[in-house]
């Protein structure tokens, strides 16, 4: 064996040793986690860390999945290239993404808007199949490999894989939960009143028909301050309505090295999954020390 198969063979086992290794470590983590921390409603539920069951509502702004253009809540795709060398052939991917929209989840106590980004998503729609473009929308009705290959024409083979949520779907949720009050936000008098002061410089016909008190055209420094003391007191007043407005709660990724899973299989569905991965890379934690050992082995 040459010196490149021998690195080669090296760097594959360290790679599946330490990666195998921390992704085993990482789900069994998460999975005592979520199995230790107990279930609560939106209506009651503490700030912090906490985990939720509810159905998803639909969004004032449906999404389309880039790949099916199928209405949803929530995508994730990935396009893969199939690839051949010299040794292996295998798939590539070349282009992938999830959406960021918010999500808002009801369990009949409240409603929770749910910030996807950062999270593991477990959606019960997965589609998988192939074609001959890039991006699938692009093929011919019908059109297949084998058809392009019969045309006498040289195509690539692609793979797509599109996630989707949908509203009325159960989810499950777990995450950092905070509420979110208008009447907690600080007032910033000053601020408020050049906003306002701002808004109304826009139309400043009608700013001069308010304050203009001489009709000269322009507003003098006495007028100026009553244009400012006007703006303060509109200020204060949109300040108070905004603050009888109702709360709102947030779900999003937490600080801690905690799990962010949004599950459609539930709670048990999610915990299994994770231990499904926690146990592969075990597996390829325990391939990777057997490479390492067989090399130790035959060099020493």
């Amino acid at each position: 064996m040459d010196f490149m198969e021998t690195a080669s063979i090296l760097g594959l086992s360290l790679v599946a040793c330490v990666g195998g290794g921390v992704n085993a470590v990482r789900n069994w983590s998460h999975a005592r986690h979520m199995q230790d921390t107990p279930a609560s409603k939106i209506r009651s539920a503490a700030q912090g860390y906490v985990e939720l069951s509810g159905v998803l509502k639909p969004s004032e702004t449906p999404l389309l999945g880039p790949l099916t253009e199928q209405p949803c809540l929530w995508w994730r795709y990935e396009i893969e290239r199939y690839t051949t060398g010299r040794k292996s052939n295998r798939w590539v991917t070349v282009e992938e993404g999830s959406s960021k929209a918010r999500l808002r989840l009801d369990d009949g106590t409240g409603e929770v808007l749910i910030d996807p980004r950062g999270a593991e998503v477990f959606p019960a729609s997965r589609r998988v199949w192939e074609g001959v473009q890039r991006h699938p929308l692009r093929n011919k009705p019908g059109e297949t490999l084998l058809d392009g290959l019969l045309s006498g024409q040289l195509v690539s083979r692609y793979r797509y894989t599109e996630e989707r949520l949908h509203a009325g779907e159960a989810l499950y949720a777990i995450g950092h939960f905070q509420t979110k009050s208008p009447a907690d936000r600080a007032f910033n008098g000053k601020q408020a009143r050049n906003e306002v002061v701002r808004e109304w410089q826009e139309d400043f016909d009608g700013l001069l028909r308010r304050f203009d008190a001489n009709g000269n055209g322009w507003l003098e420094d006495e007028e100026w301050e009553r244009v400012n003391a006007a703006a303060s007191a509109e200020a204060k007043r949109r300040h108070r309505k905004a603050a009888l407005r109702p709360a709102w709660h947030k779900l999003h990724k937490p600080g801690e090295k905690r799990p962010f899973v949004l599950s459609s299989s539930g709670k048990a569905g999610a915990i299994r999954r994770m231990r499904r991965q926690a146990l592969i890379g075990a597996l390829m934690c325990l391939l990777g020390a057997c490479g390492l050992a067989w090399l130790i082995s035959r060099y020493l």
